[in-house]
């Protein structure tokens, strides 16, 4: 529990799989939360949960508030939650923080540090990593874009469900950053569904297969934690593709403005579509599997 001299009033706008346990952790954590999120039964369910309030519109939610924290879909989402007489910006006040940890793209990063600056309104982009699992165990990981003298005032109190939590640069770094996170995370994964699929038209014990290699240098976060359900074609659960594919069209949308090329990224963007057209739509990321044995 956070020192009350060191408590803040917070608001957090949007209680998805991952803003709600977020949420959650700052007023475990001693910070005086107030919640917004569309539905309103979702926000009235995590007061009952956890205690705090929640407001009626996003503006509402964010009265009198030293952190504003935003966790919605995309950039669209994001817009509709800061601008317009129900926005956050509407009731900020200067000296405060925006903190948005969607994932969006950097032009919509630097179009609400600019925004913001104009009322003397910190602000910073957050995207996270760590999935539904990380915000629920308060060990997310946060790549961060802005002031130094905003990230000062924010850091402390993301620590409350962070793991690792870093400035990266100006608005827009935190979101550049996620992109890159993205990018090693689609080649991994499919490289992971070659090898399981491999091992098996080999005629190997494919759990066997990783248990030793697990251990050298093929290891990774998705061997370790996903290749038992992957095996088992259980995928109902985790960072959907769906996710998965906004945030890789941010990236390649990105990459063509920079003049980077990715072609395995875009190859596995298309693998990612064809999971869609299977149904996949809501799998996890580790579905890529089920593609190669459907072929």
């Amino acid at each position: 529990m956070t020192n009350s001299a060191n408590s803040k009033k917070v608001a957090f706008i949007g209680l998805g799989v991952m803003g709600y346990p977020m949420a959650g952790y700052l007023q475990q954590h001693g910070h005086d939360s107030r919640v917004y999120n569309r539905t309103s039964s979702k926000a009235q369910q995590w007061v009952k949960q956890y205690g705090g309030q929640y407001g009626s519109t996003p503006a509402e939610a964010a009265q009198g508030a030293a952190l504003v924290f935003l966790c919605v879909g995309n950039d669209d989402d994001v817009r509709s939650v800061v601008y317009g007489e129900h926005g956050v910006l509407a009731s900020m006040q200067p000296g405060s923080v925006l903190i948005d940890h969607t994932t969006a793209s950097a032009e919509l990063a630097r179009e609400l540090a600019a925004a913001c600056a104009e009322q003397g309104i910190g602000f910073l982009d957050a995207p996270v990593s760590g999935g539904q699992a990380g915000a629920e165990n308060g060990v997310l990981t946060i790549m961060v874009g802005g002031e130094s003298d905003s990230y000062a005032k924010a850091e402390p109190v993301m620590q409350a469900y962070a793991r690792c939590c870093k400035l990266l640069g100006p608005a827009g770094a935190g979101q550049l950053a996620k992109m890159v996170n993205q990018i090693c995370i689609a080649g991994v994964v499919q490289g992971l569904a070659e090898g399981l699929h491999f091992a098996q038209n080999a005629g190997l014990d494919a759990a066997a297969v990783i248990e030793v290699i697990s251990q050298g240098a093929a290891q990774s976060w998705q061997m370790q934690n996903r290749y038992q359900t992957m095996l088992k074609g259980e995928y109902d659960f985790g960072f959907a593709v769906d996710w998965m594919r906004k945030d890789l069209s941010i990236a390649l949308n990105e990459a063509r403005k920079n003049g980077s090329h990715l072609p395995v990224t875009a190859l596995v963007d298309q693998f990612y579509s064809e999971v869609q057209r299977m149904g996949g739509n809501r799998w996890d990321t580790s579905s890529l599997l089920a593609r190669l044995h459907k072929s």
